[in-house]
């Protein structure tokens, strides 16, 4: 299974909607299944949720947190919080649409998004009605 995350970059989320992503995971995946996170690593939301990602795994659920990076080049100390780097298929991607097109990738082989979108503007907000569009799994923790 493959899980995804979206939420706004700069907003300010705290331990309750750290302990609700661990939730919205833990009721949506079956005993024993194996589990992708696929993170997006900017703001705050990425952040807080490759974190739950990790606290899961060590609770249990077998998995690997992955960084889906939209840039070949792009070096963090976040990195730690990782399992692997995935670069997406974004060579002809010019750097400006790099972001809104890994979004769109990482949604696109996601099997669950768990969203945290309470604005019905940006990036975040763009991302979650692609999903929608395509039919995904959401569950938007804003709602």
């Amino acid at each position: 299974m493959i899980i995804t995350f979206v939420g706004h970059g700069s907003v300010c989320y705290g331990e309750d909607i750290f302990q609700k992503v661990i939730r919205a995971v833990k009721e949506n995946v079956q005993p024993g299944e194996r589990v992708s996170f696929y993170c997006g690593g900017y703001g705050n939301f990425d952040h807080l949720c490759a974190r739950a990602c990790r606290k899961i795994i060590t609770e249990g659920i077998a998995g690997e947190v992955l960084l889906v990076t939209p840039y070949l080049n792009a070096v963090s100390e976040e990195y730690r919080l990782y399992d692997a780097v995935i670069y997406p298929p974004l060579e002809q991607v010019p750097p400006r649409y790099a972001i809104s097109k890994r979004n769109q990738w990482m949604i696109l082989n996601a099997d669950l998004v768990i969203a945290y979108v309470s604005a019905s503007v940006g990036g975040a907000y763009k991302t979650l009605s692609f999903a929608r569009k395509k039919k995904k799994n959401v569950i938007n923790l804003a709602e």
